[in-house]
Order: structure tokens, then C-alpha cells, then sequence
């Protein structure tokens, strides 16, 4: 029997977007999934039902593929895979496998020789970079940096430091309610002449990419709190 693929499918990055982010190719593999490995049983649920596919729910399969998955477990969440059929998999927000537990299942797909199949859609890390005016040719992306304020003081000294050895644009993240403390510390910490772009809410609404100096930052009163927000620096 033909193994099936894994399918790996964006999601929304804010909310009410989907008709004006989510692509054809998208919505296509969607209606005809049947089985997905989720991060959110409820937000992927809202999520399917918000495309108006005319998917019936009750006959969607869904297993939790999240950060405290065991390696162990991921073999037995591949078996229908195994058994030809095909798997989707679909995180909180954005694209699958990128500062997300869905890189687990793709690991084991090439070791049992599954196609996986990436699908275009918002990537917050990559939209940021593409608004800031930094780097597209040398960056990286180093997910969240650390809570313990010393340990965050000194990731941040590294960034900048590398930023400017290699002259490559940093993108990191933090969880929504801890942004301001985020924003304060990197406020502190950073150069005045060090650039930062603040990524808030790609694609929502209120969507701001804005790109100024830390010094220029600094007199600029701005709430992130829970408000999705990716931070780009480059220092020259």
C-alpha cells in the first residue's frame, strides 16, 4: 500500500484573515484531510470551520502534537501515514515546523521515508524580516530568548555583538504577555544606534512594522502586551 504524505498547513497569524491569507492550494488539501496532528484541538476545529469547506468535523480524526510530545509517541501518531493515508499538521498560528513542535513529525517522515509537503502560507519570522529593511541575506531566527532577566541581558549582548560581527539581521520572539518586559529589557540593554524593527500583529488589522533606533525607540510610549510581536535587530 502507497504510504500517505504529511501535509504540512498554515494557519492564521490573526483572526478573521483566512479569505485574504489562506491560498486555494490550502483549502484544497483541507477538504480532502482527514486525519491531523494539532497543536489546539479547538483553535484548529475554529480554524478548519472558519474556511467554510463544508467539512464535516465528526469525521476528522485529531491527535495533540505539542511541545510535551515524547519522540517515543510520535511513531504511533504516524501510523495512518503508514497505512496510506494522508496527515496534516497545523500549529497555534503560522507555518508548521518553524518554532513548533510539528518539526518532531517531520523529523520522523524522512527517517520512514513519508513525503512531506510544506504549504505556502503567513510566516510571522519571515513577514517581519521582509518589512524590517534588515538582511535577507544573512539572518537568523533564535525562537525566544531566555526569562531570567541576566541570562535574557546577556542573549541580547550576543545578538547585538553578532549582529554587528556578521552583519546579519537577529529575529527572536516572546510569549504575548511578556512583550513589554521584552521590549524594556532590549530598551535597556541594546546600543542607541542598534536598530530595531517591532513586528506587531502581522497581517491583523492594527498591524504595525515599524523599523527605528533604539534611541529613537526609547521616547515612543508603546503597549505590546498579548499582542503577537516579533522583534528584528541589526547593528552596524
Amino acid at each position: 500500500m502507497p504510504k500517505g504524505k504529511l501535509f504540512l498547513i498554515p494557519n492564521v497569524l490573526a483572526d478573521n484573515t483566512q479569505d485574504a491569507v489562506i491560498t486555494p492550494q490550502v483549502r484544497e488539501v483541507i477538504a480532502n484531510t482527514k486525519v491531523y496532528l494539532v497543536e489546539n484541538m479547538r483553535t484548529a476545529r475554529r480554524y478548519i470551520s472558519s474556511l467554510k469547506l463544508g467539512v464535516n468535523l465528526d469525521h476528522v480524526h485529531m491527535e495533540i502534537l505539542d511541545k510535551g510530545t515524547s519522540p517515543e509517541f510520535i511513531n504511533r501518531l504516524m501510523q495512518p501515514l503508514i497505512n496510506g493515508a494522508d496527515i496534516g499538521i497545523i500549529s497555534e498560528a503560522g507555518c508548521p515546523g518553524i518554532a513548533d513542535p510539528g518539526a518532531l513529525a517531520v523529523e520522523h517522515a524522512h527517517k520512514k521515508g513519508i513525503q512531506v509537503v510544506p504549504l505556502s502560507g503567513p510566516s510571522s519570522m519571515f513577514m517581519a524580516l521582509m518589512g524590517s529593511g534588515f538582511s535577507g541575506q544573512s539572518f537568523a531566527f533564535h525562537g525566544y530568548l531566555p526569562i531570567d532577566k541576566k541570562e535574557k541581558a546577556a542573549a541580547i549582548k550576543k545578538l547585538e555583538a553578532e549582529s554587528l560581527r556578521e552583519r546579519r539581521a537577529q529575529i527572536f520572539m516572546e510569549t504575548p504577555f511578556r512583550n513589554n518586559q521584552l521590549l524594556e529589557d532590549l530598551l535597556k540593554t541594546l546600543a542607541p544606534q542598534t536598530k530595531l524593527c517591532i513586528a506587531k500583529n502581522i497581517t491583523g488589522s492594527d498591524e504595525m512594522i515599524l523599523t527605528k533606533t533604539v534611541e529613537e525607540w526609547r521616547q515612543i510610549p508603546l503597549d505590546l502586551h498579548k499582542i503577537p510581536t516579533v522583534f528584528v535587530l541589526q547593528s552596524f
